[in-house]
């Protein structure tokens, strides 16, 4: 394990494969031994005494040769790959189109350039960057989940995951715990899936490297891997000692990991978010959506007081227009004691495919941005 606040640096060579050679000598076959000389009772010629026997009908001792070694824990046999998306649907898929309309970008870009917001923007840019890119000294790990489903959880995963990888020069995991059809590597842009959450409870050891650990996942541009939660089919759900065992393995060797959850109050969300640094509750900006968030806010307000300071709220709009006033809504759950960020409507996110930052709206990436930083330095706050 590296240590030392330059740890990053440790896995990013040996991920790169800087392994020196191996030992020399090693792999060869054993080299004769000489027979022992005679002892000096042998070389007298005196009477060899035997060794004592056992009272007759007990069982001979088994010498260390005979005991037999405990058998190694077998591991999963590797399972074939999957499609991510079915080759009986690849006809379905339209073109991925820009997150805002043409007018709308024109429009902004004529105001930049006629007011002086462009300095502002730039130097918020620059701090926001430099606050994701500052080092970890233990791996950070961010839990992402719902009241409900469709309230944009795995988006907004796959949104942090991607700023994290683009800002930052250590690894970055993001994993799905949440087997029952999840959509993370339909939104990160996973062509196959393989090994799963499940599978890799058995298989890292301490010893392995980071190569070896990669070796399981999917890799992913910038320095990012996924680790999925399925490979496309329902089956068995994920356990919370699977969950636990996976994630305490996989900590070590990534600076930060984001947990993709099952909505809440599935018992391994509850898990994720209680044993994670910060956590990401996603609600829809709609009215039935901040009711259950309020609701789900105020009994956090009774757990201990780490847990609602370090939870960011995400609004995710759903539609151009919502039907609820979005800041009014977002300062009532701000008085909860939890961050609150609005991810404004973009036709890019609403289209359910893989995610394209460079096809997102500037408001989404702006916002997406914000939230990384801000939940990252949330996760600094606890150890």
């Amino acid at each position: 394990m590296p240590n030392g606040d330059n740890w990053q640096g440790d896995v990013l060579r040996d991920l790169r494969g800087a392994s020196g050679p191996p030992a020399a000598g090693t792999g060869g076959p054993p080299a004769s031994v000489p027979p022992a000389p005679p002892s000096a009772a042998q070389a007298a010629g005196t009477e060899h005494i035997p060794a004592p026997t056992q009272p007759p009908g007990t069982a001979p001792t088994p010498t260390p040769q005979q005991i037999p070694a405990p058998p190694r824990p077998r591991r999963p046999s590797a399972p074939d790959s999957r499609a991510v998306v079915d080759s009986a649907l690849s006809g379905v898929v339209r073109r991925p189109q820009r997150g805002e309309p043409v007018a709308v970008r024109v429009a902004r870009a004529v105001r930049r350039i006629v007011s002086s917001s462009s300095a502002r923007e730039v130097a918020e840019l620059t701090r926001t960057a430099e606050a994701l890119q500052q080092p970890v000294t233990t791996g950070r790990q961010i839990a992402v989940t719902s009241i409900r489903g469709g309230a944009g959880k795995t988006t907004v995963a796959a949104l942090l995951g991607t700023a994290y990888a683009h800002y930052r020069q250590d690894p970055v995991l993001l994993v799905e715990a949440d087997p029952a059809l999840g959509s993370l590597p339909l939104r990160l842009g996973a062509e196959t899936l393989r090994w799963t959450t499940a599978d890799l409870a058995d298989i890292v050891e301490p010893q392995m490297s980071l190569l070896d650990v990669t070796g399981y996942l999917v890799q992913l541009p910038e320095n990012a891997w996924l680790l999925p939660g399925s490979q496309g089919q329902i089956g068995a759900m994920l356990d919370t000692s699977t969950y636990e065992r996976v994630m305490v393995a996989l900590r070590r060797y990534f600076g930060v990991t984001v947990v993709d959850c099952e909505t809440l109050p599935a018992e391994v969300a509850r898990v994720a978010l209680s044993a994670s640094q910060a956590r990401v509750l996603a609600a829809p900006a709609t009215l039935d959506g901040v009711t259950s968030t309020y609701a789900v806010l105020q009994w956090m307000q009774g757990l201990p007081r780490h847990m609602i300071e370090g939870t960011v709220v995400v609004l995710s709009s759903t539609v151009a227009r919502p039907g609820i006033d979005v800041e009014a809504a977002a300062e009532k759950l701000r008085s909860t004691g939890v961050g609150v960020h609005v991810l404004p409507y973009d036709r890019h996110l609403a289209a359910g495919g893989v995610l394209r930052t460079e096809l997102l709206a500037r408001p989404t990436r702006l916002a997406a941005t914000r939230l990384a930083a801000e939940v990252f330095q949330l996760s600094q706050k606890r150890r």
